[in-house]
């Protein structure tokens, strides 16, 4: 058979129902095939947002999102969502190509990719990027090679990978005549989770039984292992507040009598209360960077005067950033599952402290009636409409951040924001991507630059039939970089015309609402909410409410304050 059609055949083997990309170069042997088959093409407006619902993909559903698309062009807008996957841990494999162009291709034909002199090296741009890139030569290595790429994206901790075509590497006839064999799919992708040994579990349950105020640190670890249960039951077990890092939201209901919200440099001040005063600290999954320690604030973390377990899949982040006591390398719902059937803690600590530091995830602000919209209040009327069954995705700046701290989510796996890498342009792919894969309700919320950046993914929401609500938190500005001038006019390139988003949505086929009263946006997310439509709502809100000053913790005032 034709190699495309033997490569969409292991496609479909491997579970694989949709493929986010854009024709182009040899990865349209790839895209004539799929008609015939039981993969669904998203076709997005171009590769970026291709990128990003790849990886929303993975992140939500632990499956390898898949991109494909012409090499130069995976290779630069399609980085945006490698990058993010790599940095946030979800699984995804790009099928590329090097626009070889057979004899040509020594002497510089255009977009060639293979490395050549004249042209483009896309092997070593991807390899900068993914866990693992292949550039098979051969039909047979073709094969291998997107099996294998399937493998490593979720093997360990997961992240992107890359098969990079090659002229008669797709165009050639495939032949399972061959040595060394092609094994069948399942054989070669299967993969093994690995776990704590039993000396390690020993030492952190025994730090863990003689804490008096124990606290856990999940990460984005969490949900990349789907270990929701085995984190709630750790925390009842050993009566552990839980607080998360940013990338770790919703990954405990923040509703829960041990829930302390989150940590960080823009997090909740009663969560980082928690952990100053944590006598033990169980890290899962979390590798503790700069923004979740308050950029090691002295007095925050403190590995002289606490214990610390450090849960993670990769030996190289235990202990990292903070000395360790204990490591449990492994899985993370394998770490806590033997931490839960090996032991147990009655002190009564956390409840009372979690409950006074949830106290954070509410302020004055989040009732105001004034208009333009405060954004505490904006977030306050979204949150009214999320329950188990919604999805909220966040995008970089201001926005996020008030998210963050005012959005207390009721669930697990109601939460995704772009904390890997952070680009503008996340949360509306995303937000189509999520709606693509379950059958929940889903908000993506961006400020006006970053929903500007990728607003053509509405109108792929409106060709797929999903109906998400977009949530435009419009102050006509760069609103984060804007509130780090020092002076009016200190920093150019901050200011936005005002585009009436309504009208960009109405053009795309989907509903367009603009509001400018916390009444009319209750109103019109329960609108959208029961909307056969996407839905855009332009909100207005209040520019001046500096994000920076106000939600910035007492630790991270204390090192200076260096602004993300």
């Amino acid at each position: 058979m034709d190699t495309s059609e033997r490569l969409v055949e292991s496609l479909e083997r491997l579970g694989v129902e949709r493929i986010f990309g854009y024709p182009g170069g040899r990865v349209i042997e790839l895209f004539d095939d799929l008609p015939e088959s039981t993969i669904e093409l998203v076709r997005p407006r171009d590769e970026r947002e291709a990128s990003v619902m790849a990886e929303m993909h993975g992140r939500l559903t632990g499956e390898p999102g898949v991109l494909a698309g012409q090499g130069p062009w995976v290779g630069s807008l399609g980085l945006i969502g490698q990058m993010e996957a790599r940095l946030a841990s979800s699984p995804m494999v790009a099928i590329t190509e090097a626009s070889e162009r057979g004899n040509y291709s020594t002497i510089a034909p255009y977009q060639q990719s293979r490395g050549d002199y004249g042209g483009l090296e896309l092997p070593k741009i991807l390899d900068a990027v993914t866990k693992e890139h292949w550039f098979p030569r051969t039909p047979t290595e073709t094969i291998r090679s997107v099996q294998l790429a399937f493998k490593h994206a979720v093997a360990g901790r997961p992240g992107p990978t890359a098969v990079i075509l090659d002229g008669d590497a797709i165009t050639r006839d495939y032949s399972d005549d061959v040595l060394p064999p092609v094994w069948d799919e399942e054989t070669q992708t299967r993969t093994w989770k690995a776990a704590p040994t039993p000396q390690d579990v020993a030492a952190a349950v025994e730090a863990l039984e003689g804490a008096v105020r124990p606290v856990i640190v999940a990460g984005n670890g969490v949900h990349a292992s789907g270990a929701y249960d085995e984190l709630q039951e750790t925390a009842e077990a050993y009566n552990a507040a839980v607080v998360t890092s940013y990338l770790g939201k919703s990954t405990f209901p923040e509703t829960h009598h041990l829930a302390g919200g989150v940590i960080g440099s823009f997090g909740h001040e009663g969560a980082n209360q928690l952990v100053s005063e944590a006598d033990v600290l169980l890290v899962v999954g979390c590798r503790m960077n700069p923004m979740d320690t308050n950029w090691q604030a002295p007095e925050f973390i403190r590995p002289d005067e606490q214990t610390i377990i450090h849960a993670d899949i990769d030996p190289r982040n235990a202990g990292w950033v903070y000395p360790a006591d204990v490591g449990l390398i492994g899985d993370a719902a394998e770490s806590l599952r033997e931490l839960v059937a090996s032991g147990g803690n009655e002190t009564d600590w956390a409840a009372d402290r979690a409950q006074t530091a949830r106290e954070s995830f509410t302020a004055p602000e989040c009732e105001s009636d004034a208009a333009p919209i405060l954004p505490q209040r904006a977030v306050k009327e979204i949150e009214r409409i999320v329950d188990e069954d919604t999805i909220v995705t966040a995008d970089s700046g201001n926005n996020r951040f008030w998210l963050l701290n005012y959005l207390q989510v009721p669930a697990v796996q109601t939460y995704y924001g772009s904390g890997g890498v952070g680009g503008m342009g996340w949360a509306t792919p995303a937000a189509v991507s999520a709606a693509l894969a379950t059958d929940k309700h889903v908000v993506g919320v961006a400020g006006d630059g970053g929903f500007a950046m990728t607003m053509t993914s509405v109108e792929t929401a409106v060709e797929h039939d999903v109906a998400p609500t977009f949530v435009v938190l419009n102050d006509t500005s760069l609103g984060m970089v804007r509130q780090m001038q020092h002076g009016p006019d200190d920093i150019s390139g901050v200011e936005f015309h005002d585009t009436d988003f309504t009208r960009v949505a109405e053009a795309f086929g989907a509903n367009g609402i603009r509001v400018e009263t916390p009444g009319e946006l209750g109103d019109a997310l329960a609108d959208a909410k029961g909307s056969g439509l996407p839905t855009v709502i332009d909100v207005r809100i209040d520019r001046d409410q500096n994000m920076a000053e106000t939600l910035q913790s007492s630790f991270y005032a204390s090192v200076g304050g260096l602004h993300e």
